[in-house]
């Protein structure tokens, strides 16, 4: 699936169109929360997910997002990114309201999503804040 903007920007769903390097020298270099991580878990991660990269008008990648989704429940967005380069131009807004449209078909009954600090951002395509936190809970560094 390709969406695109009337700037010319657009979203491919397709993964062999992904610049792997590229995702993870973004990831494992610029991603505080991904830092460090390596090729090997970012190209597993890809192979897991629905992907949705985000290309510039000249065709060259510029962001990314993935989804770890059963298409039917639930889905967790992650990993979302764009380039230094491009911010500002509210391309992460429209990455996102791209990902929700695309996932609307399905009926999820929830998607979710962890930000540090871009709240604003997924604000405005419509999520919210966990309304139960506290019903949350976590299970880190499963060995």
């Amino acid at each position: 699936m390709i969406t695109r903007r009337k700037d010319g920007y657009e979203v491919d769903t397709n993964p062999d169109r992904l610049d792997i390097d590229l995702v993870h020298h973004w990831l494992s270099t610029d991603a505080f929360w991904a830092l460090g991580r390596s090729r090997e878990t970012v190209e597993q991660s890809i192979r897991a997910s629905l992907n949705f990269g985000l290309y510039g008008v000249n065709g060259a990648q510029s962001g990314y997002a993935r989804v770890v989704t059963d298409l039917t429940t639930f889905a967790w967005l992650c990993d979302v990114y764009v380039d230094p380069t491009h911010r500002g131009m509210g391309l992460g807004t429209w990455l996102a309201a791209v990902i929700r449209d695309h996932l609307e078909p399905y009926k999820p009954k929830r998607i979710l999503l962890s930000t540090l600090d871009a709240h604003e951002v997924y604000a405005k395509v419509g999520f919210v804040p966990f309304p139960d936190p506290q019903k949350l809970m976590i299970m880190k560094h499963v060995q």
